[in-house]
């Protein structure tokens, strides 16, 4: 029995997006904005600026737009716009030779009748149009003279109509006296149609019966007048802007070929009031610019005005791309258009783009403030957080001597709560309240629970922990311009962020401050600390932070309290009794003695302060060591980039009791 093998042919999908496409991916953008957030941009522009960088994998929209740059130019540097005027020499070059081998080969011929003919034909003038009309009303004696004589007007008559109706030169090739009259029978009810329709007088009924019977000039199969006239109008500013492109010399050639199209006056007067009625009801379309055309490919009056309009698209789109007026969304963008001058890949890439930009607002990483800004949302904060702590993790799993916190029990003793089982969590399950879902889900499904339980993942719960020591954290984070200049800023937010995240998903227990002080100090929210723009603001007053500091731990006496400090120059300013700071470079005295004496009673409160000294700075190494000797603190020199991994290690060593050994973080 014969086999017979088939074999399947794979490719990618080309019928719109993919149905089986992965949903986006959102952890990449909200990285790269809340980086650019962090470096001191508004939401709305770091997003903006993510969409226009693209990522490594997906081109951004300045690529897109520099393709449809490269796209335009290339349309320019090939084509020149006499292609018609060549086409229309060299049939008129064939007519006149076969004519004079004719006229040689007639021996019945008058030779005064002879003579006269072919001075007639020496003496054409050197302007194509002047001799095509020249000739009009010449008596051909060569067939295949005249034949290629017939072929310039009916070459002009289509081309004429090729340059309003896109594919009329292919489709009249070969048309005969019929069809040419069908032509000019749709051009006139196409001009009682648009005169109505600018008087007001028109119907549906009257477009519906226009096109049911000369739909077949229009393969747009528009649904409305006002679809037609779109259509038409766009075509139709395209050729004028074609006209203005060419010299004025090929503009005149043109216009007194014209008169032979089809042999007929009366095609040109009906495509002038046609131009005329679709310049009245579209005047917005582009009816007077040029181009500056630089190839060798001539082009046809047809071809030439669908490059026009293929320039028009790529300008539309152009203005898209660079999303500069009020209001624009990446929904604006006409993917169609895309997919026709740059490719299917160029309009997916754009899709995934605006995908991106409508999931960040609409997914809930992005909200509105008060003030109608963007701002990130608690769950962009909690999902930002989460990477960060990750990645600090993974730096504080390569130091020397690492532990598992987790394994050393520092997520400390049971709390008496539990709570759903999330992926990643490694807590002891709290079995009763397990079991207890599993037979409240099995009854509520119908079944019964005395003939064997089935646990599903909703039904698990985990027993909450509490740090073994419970502790007020106050990160006191310097935020003078220098943090900035000397890129610390997004490190020192970065490592603000990854804090948060830990104490507010493994340390419950725990309650933590953000302050930040420059000229002056200030308690702040993360979300307002991750947006805090970069000021050339002189002034380090750890003075007045080290006063919040000890306010925070007043309102939490029952916690042990952790004071963690980054800075990169030695107090400049101090606060004055009456509340204004008081700034001196150098370092004053008064400064210095005022900042020390705010430490020293948050050392004698028991308070363990760690110093994260950023730089080199001799004066501020000198000062923070001797902080550190004098209330009993530790210093920490991490470079920027190990900011994150330092503080988050002091931090978990305040709940292993001093121990200095490393410590790492699983998550």
């Amino acid at each position: 029995m014969a086999t017979h093998q088939h074999s399947s042919r794979y490719g990618r999908y080309t019928g719109g997006p993919d149905p089986l496409a992965p949903p986006v991916d959102l952890a990449e953008a909200l990285d790269a904005v809340a980086e650019d957030v962090m470096a001191g941009y508004s939401p709305r522009r770091a997003l903006r600026e993510y969409l226009r960088r693209g990522s490594r994998n997906r081109p951004g929209l300045d690529q897109l737009a520099g393709r449809v740059q490269q796209r335009r130019r290339e349309l320019l540097n090939r084509h020149r716009l006499d292609g018609t005027l060549e086409e229309v020499r060299r049939l008129l070059d064939d007519a006149v030779l076969a004519e004079r081998k004719q006229l040689a080969r007639d021996a019945a011929m008058d030779d005064t009748d002879r003579a006269f003919r072919e001075m007639q034909l020496e003496n054409l003038p050197p302007s194509t149009a002047a001799a095509v009309n020249e000739l009009a009303s010449y008596d051909w004696q060569s067939g295949e003279a005249q034949e290629a004589y017939e072929r310039i007007k009916d070459l002009l008559g289509r081309e004429l109509l090729d340059q309003r109706f896109a594919g009329m030169k292919q489709a009249l090739e070969g048309a005969t006296a019929e069809d040419r009259e069908a032509v000019e029978e749709m051009l006139r009810e196409l001009n009682e149609l648009l005169e109505a329709h600018r008087r007001g007088e028109d119907t549906a009924e009257d477009f519906q019966g226009f096109m049911a019977r000369h739909g077949g000039f229009f393969p747009e199969n528009p649904q409305s007048v006002d679809e037609l006239i779109d259509v038409l109008a766009r075509r139709a500013a395209a050729a004028q802007r074609l006209m203005q492109s060419m010299s004025a010399e090929q503009r005149e050639e043109l216009m007194r070929l014209s008169a032979q199209a089809f042999g007929s006056p009366a095609l040109m007067s009906q495509l002038d009031a046609l131009d005329a009625n679709l310049q009245a009801l579209r005047p917005g379309e582009d009816w007077s610019g040029s181009e500056q055309f630089q190839g060798r490919e001539g082009l046809g009056l047809g071809d030439g005005t669908g490059v026009l309009q293929d320039l028009a698209e790529l300008d539309g789109l152009a203005e898209q791309l660079a999303q500069s007026y009020h209001g624009s969304t990446l929904d604006d963008l006409d993917l169609d258009a895309l997919a026709r001058q740059l490719g299917p890949d160029a309009a997916v890439s754009a899709r995934t783009l605006a995908d991106i930009e409508r999931a960040m607002q609409d997914g809930g990483y992005l909200r509105r403030g008060a003030d109608g800004d963007l701002r990130l949302s608690p769950q962009a904060m909690r999902r930002l957080g989460k990477s960060l702590l990750r990645d600090t993790a993974r730096q504080l799993s390569h130091r020397t001597g690492a532990r598992d916190t987790r394994a050393a029990g520092a997520a400390g003793e049971p709390a008496g709560s539990s709570r759903a089982w999330q992926f990643g969590d490694a807590e002891p399950w709290d079995v009763t309240r397990t079991l207890t879902n599993a037979i409240t889900r099995t009854a509520a499904d119908g079944g019964n629970p005395a003939d064997g339980l089935h646990l599903a993942v909703g039904d698990i719960e985990v027993a909450e922990t509490e740090a073994r020591t419970r502790a007020a954290v106050v990160l006191l984070a310097d935020v003078s311009f220098s943090m900035a200049a000397e890129g610390r800023w997004v490190p020192m937010k970065r490592t603000a962020l990854a804090l948060h995240h830990l104490v507010s998903t493994r340390f419950r227990g725990d309650r933590l401050q953000l302050v930040t002080f420059g000229l002056r100090a200030q308690s702040m929210d993360i979300e307002a600390l991750t947006a805090l723009p970069a000021d050339r603001e002189q002034g380090t007053n750890l003075h007045h932070g080290l006063l919040l500091a000890g306010r925070f731990f007043h309102q939490h006496r029952s916690l042990q309290p952790v004071l963690l400090v980054v800075t990169d120059g030695e107090p400049t300013a101090h606060l004055m009794p009456d509340g204004e700071p008081w700034f001196s470079w150098p370092p004053d005295g008064q400064t210095i003695a005022a900042t020390v004496a705010e430490l020293d009673r948050l050392g004698r409160a028991g308070t363990q302060v760690t110093f994260f000294r950023l730089g080199d700075d001799p004066g501020l190494e000198r000062f923070v060591a001797g902080m550190a000797r004098r209330i009993g603190g530790r210093v920490v020199a991490p470079d920027a980039g190990d900011l994150g991994a330092a503080v988050l290690g002091e931090y978990l060593r305040t709940h292993l009791h001093g121990d200095d050994g490393g410590i790492s973080l699983s998550l």
